[in-house]
């Protein structure tokens, strides 16, 4: 296709001096002279045979044939810099930086990156894991933390509720079968140091009067999580965190209820960093996965199959 194109350095300048409504103007921006930017508007209007300004003195302003052609060449000029701007990044990687909860991390995250790597394959993800809370870390992007809190300097969106509930191994409730609450007694708890009191506001919701002395504690909660899948005891379990575990049998929830609301799952950006492209496009991801994993499960209970596994 022979295309009949002006000269670009006098469409250039017709479009600084358009855009202006000033020679001067667009002779600053371009860093010509004001005599350089006259001569390519001549130029230009000598190539199309139509005159696309009015000239009074110093002072110019568009015809009207020259203000419908400023509006399509500045579409033009938006689509050859965008186009150019994704040329320059081919093969540019870019780094972001995310901080999570360990657990969250391994029992949520990880399973799901590979679907972000794809679609973002440009993007060097550095995950760090950390319990930390977010004024004390040296550096990230985005980090994940339970809320709602006040995060200094940063901007946050909930994106996953939690909810908890007993959880154990198919192995153990065969062992030693729990029916109600009370029968927790008979087992070990397994505890964790992040979560101190999740298992006393579960036994309270319950109605759990008799204490259940038996109990073991790990500094970190996935490895409470772990210890359950061994058979070691009964762990407070977070949904959806565990899903995976629950549909594939590798845990089972013996008691239906009650399922109590935790704190949720937030993005916690950087205030300087938040809106930045890369950055959002990770938290409008999470976002994204959240809602899918809630339709999924919906889904999944209308046609009578649930993800959760129980005794």
């Amino acid at each position: 296709m022979n295309r009949k194109l002006p000269p670009f350095p006098a469409l250039r300048a017709f479009e600084a001096a358009a855009r202006h409504n000033s020679f001067t103007a667009a002779a600053d921006e371009l860093h010509v002279t004001h005599g350089a930017i006259s001569r390519q508007v001549a130029a230009f209007e000598a190539w199309v045979g139509v005159q696309v300004f009015h000239r009074n003195g110093k002072r110019v302003r568009l015809t009207e044939d020259g203000r419908r052609y400023l509006s399509k060449v500045q579409d033009a000029f938006d689509s050859i810099a965008t186009a150019t701007d994704q040329l320059r990044d081919t093969g540019v990687v870019h780094v972001l930086r995310v901080n999570a909860l360990p657990t969250f991390a391994m029992k949520w995250l990880l399973p799901r990156l590979s679907q972000f790597q794809r679609m973002a394959p440009n993007v060097e993800l550095r995950l760090a894991t950390s319990n930390e809370p977010v004024e004390m870390l040296d550096s990230f992007d985005v980090a994940v933390r339970r809320g709602p809190a006040h995060w200094p300097n940063c901007a946050s969106g909930q994106f996953l509720d939690e909810s908890e509930i007993p959880v154990c191994s198919p192995a153990l409730l065969q062992r030693l079968p729990i029916h109600t609450a009370d029968d927790l007694a008979r087992h070990v708890l397994l505890h964790s140091d992040t979560r101190p009191d999740a298992w006393h506001h579960w036994l309270q919701a319950a109605g759990v009067k008799a204490k259940c002395r038996k109990k073991q504690s790990f500094d970190h909660f996935y490895l409470a999580l772990q210890a359950a899948v061994d058979g070691l005891g009964v762990a407070l379990g977070p949904m959806p965190l565990l899903d995976d575990e629950l549909a594939s049998g590798r845990l089972v929830t013996p008691l239906e209820g009650p399922r109590i609301d935790a704190r949720g799952y937030w993005w916690v950006a950087r205030r300087e960093v938040a809106n930045a492209p890369l950055v959002e496009q990770f938290c409008r991801w999470l976002e994204a996965q959240a809602k899918e994993m809630k339709q999924d499960n919906a889904q999944d209970k209308a046609r009578g199959k649930p993800r959760v596994v129980t005794r």
